[in-house]
Protein backbone atom coordinates (compact mmCIF):
# COMPACT_ATOMS: atom_id res chain seq x y z
CA UNK A 1 0.00 0.00 0.00
CA UNK A 2 1.28 3.48 -1.26
CA UNK A 3 0.88 6.53 1.35
CA UNK A 4 1.18 10.14 0.85
CA UNK A 5 3.68 11.83 3.51
CA UNK A 6 3.26 15.29 4.95
CA UNK A 7 6.76 16.06 3.19
CA UNK A 8 5.15 15.50 -0.27
CA UNK A 9 6.96 11.79 -0.84
CA UNK A 10 5.36 8.83 -1.93
CA UNK A 11 6.07 6.18 0.17
CA UNK A 12 5.35 2.13 0.11
CA UNK A 13 5.30 -0.53 2.53
CA UNK A 14 7.14 -3.45 1.65
CA UNK A 15 7.05 -7.47 2.45
CA UNK A 16 9.15 -6.13 5.80
CA UNK A 17 6.73 -3.46 6.64
CA UNK A 18 9.49 -0.55 6.32
CA UNK A 19 9.12 2.15 4.53
CA UNK A 20 10.53 2.69 0.89
CA UNK A 21 9.63 5.96 -0.90
CA UNK A 22 8.86 4.95 -4.73
CA UNK A 23 8.44 8.52 -6.49
CA UNK A 24 10.68 12.16 -6.03
CA UNK A 25 7.66 14.84 -4.85
CA UNK A 26 7.30 16.02 -8.58
CA UNK A 27 5.64 12.65 -10.32
CA UNK A 28 3.93 12.70 -6.32
CA UNK A 29 2.54 16.57 -7.54
CA UNK A 30 1.55 15.29 -11.34
CA UNK A 31 0.05 12.06 -9.89
CA UNK A 32 -1.67 13.80 -7.12
CA UNK A 33 -3.33 15.96 -10.02
CA UNK A 34 -4.32 13.50 -11.94
CA UNK A 35 -5.75 11.16 -9.59
CA UNK A 36 -7.23 14.15 -8.17
CA UNK A 37 -9.02 15.44 -11.11
CA UNK A 38 -10.78 12.36 -11.15
CA UNK A 39 -12.95 13.90 -8.77
CA UNK A 40 -15.61 16.68 -10.37
CA UNK A 41 -15.82 19.81 -9.17
CA UNK A 42 -18.24 22.55 -8.89
CA UNK A 43 -16.88 26.06 -9.62
CA UNK A 44 -18.05 29.13 -8.31
CA UNK A 45 -16.15 32.67 -8.31
CA UNK A 46 -15.80 34.47 -4.82
CA UNK A 47 -16.29 38.00 -4.91
CA UNK A 48 -15.67 41.35 -2.80
CA UNK A 49 -15.60 45.25 -2.87
CA UNK A 50 -12.27 46.48 -1.75
CA UNK A 51 -11.80 50.53 -2.53
CA UNK A 52 -14.71 50.85 -3.92
CA UNK A 53 -13.64 48.21 -6.84
CA UNK A 54 -14.75 45.03 -7.53
CA UNK A 55 -12.76 42.25 -6.95
CA UNK A 56 -12.99 38.37 -7.76
CA UNK A 57 -11.19 35.21 -8.46
CA UNK A 58 -12.45 31.54 -9.44
CA UNK A 59 -12.52 28.95 -7.35
CA UNK A 60 -12.66 24.80 -7.97
CA UNK A 61 -12.41 24.05 -4.28
CA UNK A 62 -15.48 25.00 -2.68
CA UNK A 63 -17.77 23.20 0.01
CA UNK A 64 -20.31 23.75 2.68
CA UNK A 65 -18.94 23.35 6.57
CA UNK A 66 -21.65 23.54 8.73
CA UNK A 67 -25.16 24.02 9.05
CA UNK A 68 -25.16 25.19 12.45
CA UNK A 69 -23.58 27.61 12.25
CA UNK A 70 -24.22 28.20 8.36
CA UNK A 71 -20.58 27.91 7.06
CA UNK A 72 -18.85 27.51 3.89
CA UNK A 73 -15.17 27.06 3.13
CA UNK A 74 -12.91 27.67 0.19
CA UNK A 75 -8.84 27.17 -0.20
CA UNK A 76 -7.39 30.18 -2.34
CA UNK A 77 -3.84 29.73 -3.60
CA UNK A 78 -1.41 31.43 -1.04
CA UNK A 79 0.61 32.96 -4.02
CA UNK A 80 -3.40 34.59 -5.17
CA UNK A 81 -3.28 38.61 -5.68
CA UNK A 82 -6.49 38.50 -5.45
CA UNK A 83 -7.32 36.52 -2.26
CA UNK A 84 -5.96 39.09 0.17
CA UNK A 85 -7.84 42.05 -1.30
CA UNK A 86 -10.94 40.16 -0.77
CA UNK A 87 -9.45 39.30 2.56
CA UNK A 88 -8.94 43.02 3.61
CA UNK A 89 -12.70 43.29 2.78
CA UNK A 90 -13.67 40.94 5.28
CA UNK A 91 -16.93 39.82 3.71
CA UNK A 92 -17.16 38.00 0.21
CA UNK A 93 -20.57 36.55 -1.96
CA UNK A 94 -19.95 33.06 -3.13
CA UNK A 95 -21.32 32.89 -6.91
CA UNK A 96 -22.24 29.23 -7.98
CA UNK A 97 -21.68 29.52 -11.81
CA UNK A 98 -23.71 27.44 -13.94
CA UNK A 99 -23.32 24.96 -17.26
CA UNK A 100 -23.92 28.09 -19.36
CA UNK A 101 -21.14 30.45 -17.46
CA UNK A 102 -17.80 29.06 -18.81
CA UNK A 103 -16.96 32.27 -20.45
CA UNK A 104 -17.54 33.51 -16.52
CA UNK A 105 -15.03 31.58 -15.48
CA UNK A 106 -12.51 31.90 -18.19
CA UNK A 107 -12.95 35.14 -16.86
CA UNK A 108 -12.06 34.94 -13.14
CA UNK A 109 -9.98 32.28 -13.69
CA UNK A 110 -7.10 34.63 -15.47
CA UNK A 111 -4.81 36.65 -13.37
CA UNK A 112 -4.69 40.49 -13.49
CA UNK A 113 -6.87 40.87 -16.26
CA UNK A 114 -10.60 43.67 -15.60
CA UNK A 115 -12.72 40.38 -14.55
CA UNK A 116 -15.45 42.71 -14.31
CA UNK A 117 -15.36 44.00 -17.90
CA UNK A 118 -17.95 41.90 -19.30
CA UNK A 119 -19.97 40.31 -16.43
CA UNK A 120 -23.26 42.42 -15.38
CA UNK A 121 -23.27 41.93 -11.47
CA UNK A 122 -25.38 44.31 -8.52
CA UNK A 123 -24.38 44.07 -5.25
CA UNK A 124 -25.18 42.20 -2.13
CA UNK A 125 -26.03 43.59 1.20
CA UNK A 126 -22.00 43.25 2.61
CA UNK A 127 -21.39 45.24 -0.71
CA UNK A 128 -19.75 42.53 -2.22
CA UNK A 129 -20.78 41.44 -6.09
CA UNK A 130 -23.30 39.33 -7.27
CA UNK A 131 -22.91 38.27 -11.01
CA UNK A 132 -25.81 38.11 -12.75
CA UNK A 133 -27.15 34.45 -14.04
CA UNK A 134 -25.35 32.50 -11.30
CA UNK A 135 -27.41 29.46 -9.93
CA UNK A 136 -27.12 30.38 -6.64
CA UNK A 137 -25.04 33.00 -4.52
CA UNK A 138 -23.95 32.87 -0.78
CA UNK A 139 -23.30 36.33 1.07
CA UNK A 140 -20.70 35.54 4.15
CA UNK A 141 -18.35 37.00 5.86
CA UNK A 142 -14.71 36.06 6.63
CA UNK A 143 -14.67 33.80 10.27
CA UNK A 144 -11.16 32.35 10.12
CA UNK A 145 -8.29 32.18 7.36
CA UNK A 146 -5.78 28.88 8.22
CA UNK A 147 -2.56 27.96 6.86
CA UNK A 148 -3.72 24.51 4.68
CA UNK A 149 -0.06 24.06 2.60
CA UNK A 150 0.07 25.90 -0.39
CA UNK A 151 -3.62 27.32 0.25
CA UNK A 152 -5.50 28.84 2.60
CA UNK A 153 -8.43 27.45 4.28
CA UNK A 154 -11.01 30.55 4.60
CA UNK A 155 -14.43 29.95 6.67
CA UNK A 156 -16.82 31.87 5.80
CA UNK A 157 -20.02 32.77 8.17
CA UNK A 158 -23.09 32.60 6.04
CA UNK A 159 -25.11 35.50 5.98
CA UNK A 160 -27.57 35.59 3.30
CA UNK A 161 -28.11 33.14 0.21
CA UNK A 162 -30.40 32.39 -2.88
CA UNK A 163 -30.87 29.73 -5.40
CA UNK A 164 -31.49 31.92 -8.76
CA UNK A 165 -31.70 29.64 -11.13
CA UNK A 166 -32.33 25.38 -11.38
CA UNK A 167 -30.14 24.91 -14.39
CA UNK A 168 -26.94 22.80 -14.67
CA UNK A 169 -24.21 23.24 -12.70
CA UNK A 170 -20.42 24.38 -13.95
CA UNK A 171 -18.16 21.51 -13.23
CA UNK A 172 -14.47 21.04 -13.78
CA UNK A 173 -13.38 17.63 -14.22
CA UNK A 174 -9.97 16.12 -15.70
CA UNK A 175 -8.50 19.33 -16.45
CA UNK A 176 -11.61 20.71 -18.44
CA UNK A 177 -14.73 21.66 -18.01
CA UNK A 178 -18.18 19.18 -17.38
CA UNK A 179 -22.36 19.29 -18.09
CA UNK A 180 -24.09 16.62 -16.33
CA UNK A 181 -26.46 14.02 -18.46
CA UNK A 182 -29.39 15.04 -16.63
CA UNK A 183 -30.70 15.92 -13.40
CA UNK A 184 -29.26 14.03 -10.85
CA UNK A 185 -32.10 11.49 -8.91
CA UNK A 186 -32.57 11.27 -5.40
CA UNK A 187 -32.95 7.79 -3.71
Amino acid sequence: MANLTADGSLHRSGDSGAQVQVSPPQAVASTFRRVLGHFPTGVVVVTAMHDDAPVGFAVGSFASVSLDPPMVGFFPDRASTTWPRIQRAGAFVVNVLGDHQRDVCRAFATSGSDKFRTVSWHQAANGAPVIHDANAWIECDISAVTEAGDHWFVLGLVRDLAVVSDRSPLLFFQGGYAGLAGKPSIG
